[in-house]
């Protein structure tokens, strides 16, 4: 039986955004849960605090050796007025998988679960409701201990944030435009492209930068070792339809096993849709593309959901894909992912886990 959850209340409550005004991860609410970790001792301590600064000294190992990791999912608000968490448990057993990956303490699921439904019940006025909108939930977990010797450290500490989001991009579902990164990698075999830490974020911001600056949305990321097969665009996992046949890379250690892939996995596997996991060689879309059998193609993760494809630039050539407009399995795979994410369509799969609220 883990500790019981300490509850300190925020004396003054922020000023709540309009639905309307918000952004993705630029505002946060009332309160957070942290909760702390020493060799010998374990995870102890947890507590729900008013959301504010951190102190850690100069010396912390997550400055310097990068010991982080990190998760994402949301809470909704249902058209019943009940607050719904979507495959909390699958964040956890993740987490729990980056935190072995990175010599890091795992953290027990039905804490972490749980803490995170007490503090989204405390600040359950945060959620907002409008179309395209949530509350946005990240978990972090940061070594602590002051050495510069190279090892793991032997402190940490979890923080839960949360923060009510607008669509991750601001038009919403429309057709993004991709730049084909082949010079710079994300990942690469033996490394820890399938962990959710800080690094390999890091290491993507300079490409996309460039990107953006030539007016794309996100990367497309080949593989590290013969530039030449699909692996993952921006934060999400990439998806391709060629022909009557949905495609997507396997995982196999340089990208991370998303929550929403597997969800779309299992949505297009219940409606019949032929899905083929396996390496996508770039040659093949852009010959796929040339024969007129690239019919769309989108990003899945938990900030966007579902993200058409809308065109990909390769060595100077721009690729339009569907005219430039979402597809159907991308339309119907957003539909039914909000729709069940919300509550207003039956959840088949048991994905929704609903928050007890005060």
């Amino acid at each position: 039986m883990y500790e019981q959850i300490k509850v300190y209340e925020a004396g003054d409550r922020k000023p709540k955004p309009l639905d309307e005004d918000l952004r993705f991860g630029d505002v946060f609410t009332d309160h957070m849960f942290m909760m702390d970790y020493a060799e010998g001792v374990g995870w102890h301590d947890p507590r729900i605090v008013p959301y504010g600064p951190v102190s850690l000294p100069p010396a912390a190992a997550c400055f310097h050796y990068g010991q982080t990791i990190f998760e994402g999912l949301k809470a909704y608000r249902g058209p019943d007025g009940r607050v719904l968490l979507f495959r909390p448990y699958d964040n956890a057993r993740r987490l729990n998988a980056s935190a072995e990956r990175l010599c890091m303490p795992g953290v027990d699921e039905e804490m972490f679960v749980g803490a995170i439904e007490q503090l989204v019940a405390l600040d359950q006025d945060w959620i907002p409701d409008a179309e395209g909108t949530s509350l946005y939930i990240r978990p972090v977990v940061y070594a602590t201990e002051e050495h510069l010797a190279l090892k793991p450290s032997s402190t940490y500490t979890l923080v839960i944030l949360l923060s009510p989001v607008g669509p991750y991009y601001r038009r919403g579902i429309a057709p993004t435009k991709i730049y084909v990164e082949t010079e710079q990698v994300r990942s690469s075999p033996g490394g820890v492209g399938a962990a959710k830490t800080g690094g390999n974020y890091a290491r993507c911001l300079q490409a996309e930068f460039r990107a953006a600056s030539q007016g794309y949305d996100q990367v497309l990321w080949l593989d590290g070792r013969e530039r030449k097969y699909v692996e993952e665009v921006g934060a999400m996992n990439v998806f391709f339809r060629l022909g009557e046949t949905v495609v997507t890379p396997p995982l196999c250690g340089t990208i991370l096993p998303g929550i929403t892939r597997d969800s779309v996995l299992h949505l297009l596997g219940d409606w019949g849709v032929e899905v083929e996991e396996r390496k996508i060689g770039l040659s093949e879309v852009v010959d796929a593309h040339d024969a007129g059998l690239l019919l769309e193609a989108f990003g899945v993760g938990t900030a966007a959901v579902i993200s058409p494809i809308g065109l990909l630039h390769w060595n100077g050539k721009d690729m339009e894909i569907n005219e430039g407009r979402t597809g159907e399995v991308t339309a119907r795979l957003y539909d039914a992912l909000t729709g069940i994410q919300r509550g207003s369509a039956e959840d088949h799969f048991g994905w929704i886990a609903e928050v007890r609220l005060r």
